[in-house]
């Protein structure tokens, strides 16, 4: 296992710089430019433009350009903001708990719920439920997140009044109390994070699904069956653990696009997260924010996978033996 992580640790950093170097080429090439934002709509003389773009470095060749910032990146560097006018690295780290915590739950909630439901399409195979659940994961594997978490908005926030539209917690501050704190914190994060998970959570629930079936007519589970164990020690023991592999691939494989989905939706639900942070860098060509966030989404892939296959390998001897 000791030489499998390792070998895996060194593969990824040629493919980590792979990354980099391509964002950067990317974004340096993407028409606009950064200081014509920054300046407005002042009517700034072409001189004071060329020195905005030296003090920035913008006025190098692209190659130097790169090398520069990949000097910096290994020194752990990120840079500095064009807009906030402060270092990169504290700006995205004051809003990695907002992230963390939305791309977790609406992680959890699409893998427990796409287990639980995969699970019982599966063991009701040709059933009402089985149809509605493999119907109800169609459509909602078609629904693009952002105009979901529109019409959740219109819904349960402005037209039954239930849940709040935007931000994470009230203007005027939280309740007084742990369990009052974290009910409103719960309250805002409702319909952001299942708007995000939900096409990962039909995504896992139809995995789940054909996974289960796979093993549900093995020998091992009419042997288990033959034994008189339970159903539910049929079902979750032995036929789940045996298809868990490939739904923990497919988890482990959406970390990254969960991820990098948040940025549309904590814009929608005005979530103060990194993803709201790379979407307004973006409209205003915030070069050294978005190639730290971009980093960052890729550094989160690399590890996630390798966790994935990790854990994969841990729950499947035969791979080990490979």
């Amino acid at each position: 296992m000791f030489d499998f992580i390792v070998r895996r640790l060194l593969h990824a950093v040629p493919l980590l710089l792979a990354v980099v170097v391509l964002n950067f080429l990317l974004i340096a090439f993407t028409p606009g430019d950064p200081i014509t934002l920054l300046v407005g709509d002042f009517p700034a003389p072409p001189e004071y433009l060329e020195k905005m773009r030296s003090e920035y470095g913008l006025d190098q060749p692209i190659w130097v350009q790169l090398g520069h910032y990949l000097a910096k990146v290994v020194q752990g560097d990120l840079g500095y903001s064009f807009i906030a006018q402060q270092p990169v690295a504290p700006l995205i780290l004051d809003r990695v708990g907002a992230t963390l915590t939305l791309t977790v739950s609406a992680l959890l909630l699409a893998s427990v719920g796409g287990v639980v439901f995969g699970v019982m399409a599966a063991r009701l195979r040709g059933g009402a439920v089985d149809t509605g659940i493999q119907t109800l994961a169609s459509a909602g594997y078609a629904v693009p997140d952002f105009w979901l978490g529109q019409l959740l908005i219109l819904v349960f926030a402005i037209g039954l009044g239930w849940l709040p539209s935007q931000g994470s917690q009230p203007i005027r501050g939280l309740p007084d109390g742990l369990f009052a704190s974290l009910l409103e914190q719960l309250r805002y994060l409702l319909l952001p994070a299942f708007a995000l998970s939900l096409r990962y959570l039909t995504l896992i629930t139809r995995i789940t699904r054909a996974a289960m079936l796979e093993v549900m007519h093995a020998d091992f589970i009419l042997a288990a069956r033959a034994r008189g164990a339970s159903e539910w020690t049929v079902v979750v023991v032995h036929a789940l653990r045996n298809a868990a592999a490939p739904v923990i691939t497919v988890i482990g494989y959406n970390v990254g696009f969960i991820l990098a989905g948040s940025a549309l939706i904590e814009a929608v639900f005005a979530w103060p997260g990194i993803g709201r942070l790379l979407f307004e860098s973006i409209s205003k060509r915030d070069y050294p924010v978005m190639l730290a966030i971009l980093l960052m989404v890729s550094a989160t892939v690399v590890v996630a996978n390798l966790v994935t296959d990790i854990v994969h390998r841990l729950i499947d001897p035969r791979i080990a033996r490979q």
